[in-house]
């Protein structure tokens, strides 16, 4: 009878604590709640880089370090042509003028359009730069 009661013992424990917890969680598999996939380009694809600027200010934008900067008026919009599917991993840094934090939106509206729309956001530092690699995933920072 002893050596039975630590056995009988444990096994109330387990069903009174799991009768107390009404808020049993069930698991599920990713495709249930996993959230957007991240962008992804297929790689040695050519890219047509789309970017909006739906800030109020003047925003600066930079394809390759050491380039002169290109403005980008407010409400107005850029494209940028892949020149060549094998183009190693493309970069595009941005800033506001004011020194505004910025946060970019991406999406991909077809098959070989990435657009990023500028924002204006409370977070600060924000976002300044794009990264698209040439595995074709897709970077903010």
């Amino acid at each position: 009878m002893f050596k039975k009661l630590p056995v009988v013992l444990a096994a109330a424990t387990l069903l009174v604590t799991s009768i107390s917890d009404s808020h049993t969680s069930l698991a599920g598999t990713c495709a249930s709640n996993c959230g957007p996939r991240p962008l992804q380009f297929t790689p040695g694809q050519r890219i047509r880089l789309e970017v909006v600027n739906n800030t109020s200010n003047l925003i600066e934008l930079e394809k390759i370090q050491g380039t002169r900067a290109i403005p980008l008026q407010p409400g107005q919009k850029l494209q940028f042509m892949q020149e060549d599917g094998k183009q190693p991993n493309l970069s595009l840094v941005f800033w506001d003028k004011t020194g505004s934090p910025l946060q970019a939106v991406v999406s991909k509206p077809n098959f070989a359009t990435l657009r990023v729309e500028i924002r204006p956001t409370w977070r600060y530092p924000g976002d300044r730069s794009l990264y698209i690699l040439n595995d074709g995933r897709v970077n903010v920072f």
